[in-house]
């Protein structure tokens, strides 16, 4: 259900077409909540069903229509009412720290491609989303700065911050992820010294 909230926030910078919204998706959202093209044009098609988003069609140059979503009143209230409950936690699914608990059963090689691979995975998520804390920082951010315009200048740094925030968090998860591995690469190393 979090895959709606996020849309749903991200439609209050500005009505965009479900092309539109999956591109901005992918490039902001995304980083905190994966979801593929076959998850988001179906959800937008049921928000609009169940009232949350309006639609207005656009005659795209005798192309047909572009449809232009955006939150309702009551796709507001379902999002600040999603803001004010309380997180529920899935369980985790962690492979990497699966296999790792397993090690026994692979070889050293096998362990140490394990964590390397998950080292450049963290360091490739890292790249991303320093990136995006970059483009809060120097206002480059396209949906930050649609976001913006749609409110008063008193409440742009808060705004920012509130992104820079989520983004520092991930850019701590990768750190400590990267640095996970690392060790588990030198205590790889100390069994095949001793073997």
């Amino acid at each position: 259900m979090s895959l709606r909230y996020a849309l749903l926030a991200l439609l209050t910078a500005a009505p965009m077409t479900g092309y539109e919204a999956s591109r901005r998706f992918q490039s902001s959202v995304g980083h905190v909540w994966h979801a593929p093209d076959s998850q988001i044009y179906p959800e937008l098609r049921k928000m609009e069903a169940e009232g949350l988003l309006a639609v207005e069609a656009v005659e795209d140059g005798g192309r047909g229509e572009k449809r232009y979503y955006r939150p309702t009143e009551a796709g507001i209230a379902a999002l600040k009412a999603w803001m004010e409950t309380p997180l529920k936690y899935a369980p985790d699914r962690d492979p990497a720290h699966l296999k790792a608990a397993y090690f026994e059963f692979a070889s050293l090689e096998a362990a140490r491609r394990t964590l390397r691979d998950h080292i450049e995975h963290y360091e490739g998520l890292l790249e991303q989303w320093e990136r995006q804390i970059y483009e809060v920082d120097s206002g480059t951010s396209q949906v930050l700065s649609q976001r913006l315009a749609g409110r008063s200048r008193a409440e742009h740094d808060r705004i920012a911050a509130f992104k820079r925030f989520a983004y520092e968090g991930l850019v701590a998860r990768a750190h400590a992820e990267i640095a996970w591995a690392r060790s588990g690469l030198r205590m790889l190393d100390g069994y095949s010294a001793s073997t």
